[in-house]
């Protein structure tokens, strides 16, 4: 579990989620508006969703310790690429590759914590490995508070981890048996997450890309009480490892709609007061571990619609909620640039009180529904 929270802490806080948090150094030194970043992060997503579909189909036969080096090789070249690059495309590019690595780090994850840990104790190891993002955010925003205009080696250091916990994770982990096996069509009778997934990922995407660039551009906000503020947004979203028990306690249906509006709660809260420091700080928190514990959820609720191929059935879940979070980069920077960005997080807002509503089915299940 140490290992492969660690893993996630890379591949999702540090090489995915980095960037967003970055972008205010990044823009300045790259030059770039809030349309090519968004289009830059876009590409990041569009990248994880590639990654993670190339991971299902790896899994479907028996291959996880192979998604797990994959997750853990495109981590290291693209966090080196963007250590290196001297140009926007060149930067465009590494965040590209880093960014898929996540597609692939999950679904391994997912198996590997499935193959590992017994009983029922398998929900609250695979919440808890996946809350590794906030531990990645943490660490992200206190190397960006300790330097905020030395940010090179952040991301060499996040290729040397990636390689790290991967050969932890590979040595730790009780691998299930190699070799194919038959699995159900992964998207049958999969409509209701797949929906609520994107739609939420077109929500939150503002706040990972932008919700930096927010309280430090439009709200005034010192970088590094910026940078503060993400670390404490980073911190809460290790509160997302509740969300086993969150299911286990509520249900599915209460657990996704409690999760999904506090994650609204706070992105509504940046767009409303981006400049006072508590408002922000509060903001950060609920959507750090609220968006966490969504994400946490989705795991959940696809593993109790395919309890024999939970790891398929995370990547197809996350292809979802990552594609959508593609379109809501575009279209967030797209709006930002027409119409503020406040305006532009409070529409994402009222997205994802739209992905609040769309519940799990009512059906009984081991996972709590």
């Amino acid at each position: 579990m140490a290992s492969g929270t660690g893993l996630i802490a890379v591949t999702y806080g540090v090489v995915r989620y980095g960037y967003g948090l970055q972008l205010p150094q990044l823009a300045a030194e790259f030059a770039l508006s809030a349309p090519a970043a968004g289009a830059v992060a876009a590409g990041g997503f569009a990248a994880y969703c590639v990654s993670a579909l190339a991971a299902q189909r790896l899994l479907a036969r028996g291959s996880a310790r192979t998604v797990l080096w994959l997750a853990a090789a495109v981590a290291a070249v693209g966090a080196l690429v963007v250590a290196t690059a001297g140009s926007a495309p060149v930067l465009a590019l590494g965040v590209l590759v880093a960014g898929s690595a996540a597609g692939a780090a999950s679904p391994a994850m997912v198996v590997a914590v499935a193959s590992t840990v017994r009983g029922p104790r398998v929900a609250r190891a695979q919440a808890v490995v996946n809350a590794g993002t906030g531990v990645g955010v943490a660490v992200t925003g206190a190397a960006v508070l300790a330097a905020p205009q030395v940010w090179r080696p952040v991301w060499f250091g996040a290729a040397a981890a990636a390689l790290l916990t991967a050969a932890a994770v590979d040595r730790l982990a009780r691998w299930p048996a190699a070799g194919p096996r038959p699995v159900d069509g992964a998207t049958t009778g999969m409509l209701r997450p797949l929906l609520a997934a994107g739609v939420a990922g077109v929500g939150s995407a503002a706040v990972w890309t932008f919700g930096r660039d927010l309280v430090t551009t439009t709200g005034g906000l010192p970088g590094r009480t910026t940078a503060a503020l993400w670390v404490l947004l980073g911190a809460a979203a290790v509160l997302g490892a509740l969300s086993g028990d969150a299911v286990r306690l509520l249900g599915l249906r209460r657990a996704w709609a409690l999760t999904v509006a506090l994650t609204a709660a706070g992105t509504a809260a940046l767009a409303l007061a981006p400049g006072a420091v508590l408002v922000a700080a509060v903001a950060g928190a609920a959507f750090g571990g609220a968006y966490t514990a969504m994400s946490g959820v989705l795991i959940a609720w696809g593993s109790a619609l395919r309890p024999q191929a939970a790891g398929e059935a995370t990547a197809v879940l996350f292809v979802a909620l990552t594609a959508g979070q593609a379109l809501g980069a575009v279209a967030t920077g797209a709006l930002a640039g027409r119409v503020g960005a406040p305006a532009a997080f409070g529409v994402s807002a009222a997205v994802l009180l739209a992905a609040a509503g769309v519940l799990p089915a009512r059906v009984r299940s081991s996972a709590g529904v």
